[in-house]
């Protein structure tokens, strides 16, 4: 075949279109949702000292804490309008709660713990309501009023800076942590975990690093966002032989976990390891586990960036087509019609620019389709082809017009 195109150039930009990065999945740290938020009766259970010094006392979560638990507790005379309280919010009436919250926060005959309390529950029922500006306004106001005992003051510093860390409010949240940790002298995984995770999204990963192991060693049941994040912290740090080796012992453990396998792929990608990202792909592929277009995109894309990859790019590509997985767009038929002309299949190659062409925003698909028709002596097609290349507009114009002419 009269070869008219750049090989080397035209593959590239295939790749670097449909791969972007090279990451077939994003390794990035995730901060969990608040999981402390209370019932009506955990905090209630901090004013029962109020009529009975000694019964029903919650657990203390807190042992190590150095913060002093103030002795003040719920005021006599705002006790029915606290159990009404409480009561809405067993009974999720959220706006009630707020309602009731924020008459009892601007009552004048209300102590801090009274308001403390009242705001404790409403940042809970702010937060059912997804109205998490409100939460964490409410929140930030339950530890500024310092009232209620180690397990509320506590469970609040953590729910708000999980919420300050969901809005990216990154800074926020670790200076929220730190006072957390100063007062509690907690030590649980799941803490330790968590800052880990938020100094990861930060891209401070040496010093999440750390963390992040510590909570992973340190329980029996590490959860999957923690890795994640380690993961990414070594990356973050450049240690890509560690968040490989992470990411292969994750991927042993779990091997029917599309998560763990894409993410294994993804380090593989960043060694420069393609032959193994392309067996995690394959395995996933042949078992039926690639069901979005982007996978499929990435594993033609690398068969692309490989030496003589492009039949399997051929394969991998009408497979997706015919899954109905590959979206049918200018991206897909244009990685397969160029894989179809470096193979030397100068048929299927025009079939596939034909396609391609009208669905792109200016003329350079036509342009190149016409290259490859001049090449394969079907010229008055190529003439056609230039003409539409000219309408919809290209970089050099002269080079349509000269095939024009021929």
């Amino acid at each position: 075949m009269n070869a008219t195109l750049h090989a080397p150039a035209l593959i590239a930009l295939a790749v670097a279109a449909v791969l972007g990065t090279g990451s077939v999945a994003e390794v990035r740290a995730a901060v969990p949702a608040p999981s402390n938020q209370v019932s009506s009766q955990d905090a209630q259970c901090q004013s029962r000292e109020r009529g009975s010094r000694g019964g029903n006392r919650a657990e203390e979560l807190y042992p190590q804490a150095t913060r002093q638990a103030p002795s003040e507790r719920a005021s006599s005379r705002m006790g029915s309008r606290l159990s009404r309280l409480g009561a809405a919010f067993d009974k999720d009436d959220n706006a009630g709660v707020r309602q009731m919250a924020d008459e009892i926060i601007a009552e004048e005959r209300a102590n801090n713990y009274d308001r403390a309390y009242a705001a404790q529950l409403a940042a809970n029922a702010a937060y059912n309501d997804d109205d998490l500006v409100a939460a964490k306004a409410y929140l930030t106001r339950t530890v500024e009023l310092d009232a209620l005992d180690n397990n509320g003051h506590f469970q609040s510093l953590m729910m708000l800076a999980q919420l300050q860390a969901q809005d990216d409010e990154l800074d926020q949240a670790l200076a929220t942590l730190d006072r957390y940790f100063e007062g509690s002298g907690s030590q649980r995984p799941e803490d330790l975990a968590l800052k880990g995770q938020i100094l990861a999204q930060a891209e401070r990963g040496a010093e999440a690093i750390p963390l992040l192991q510590q909570a992973i060693e340190a329980s029996e049941n590490p959860q999957a966002g923690w890795t994640q994040a380690l993961m990414a912290a070594y990356l973050e740090t450049d240690n890509t032989a560690e968040a490989t080796r992470l990411a292969e012992q994750i991927a042993s453990n779990a091997p029917d976990d599309k998560r763990s396998q894409l993410n294994l792929a993804s380090m593989y990608i960043q060694a420069d390891d393609t032959d193994r990202a392309i067996e995690v792909m394959e395995r996933l592929r042949s078992s039926g586990q690639l069901t979005e277009d982007r996978e499929y995109r990435n594993l033609f894309a690398l068969y692309l960036s490989t030496d003589g990859g492009e039949a399997r790019a051929i394969e991998v590509i009408n497979d997706g087509l015919a899954k109905g997985v590959l979206e049918e767009n200018h991206q897909t038929y244009l990685a397969l019609g160029q894989a179809y002309y470096f193979s030397d299949q100068p048929g299927p190659a025009i079939e596939a620019y034909q396609k391609a062409a009208p669905l792109s925003s200016d003329g350079e698909t036509y342009l190149n389709l016409a290259k490859i028709l001049v090449g394969e002596d079907r010229v008055p097609e190529a003439k056609q082809a230039a003409q539409q290349a000219l309408d919809k507009g290209v970089r050099n114009p002269e080079e349509a017009r000269r095939l024009i002419a021929l």
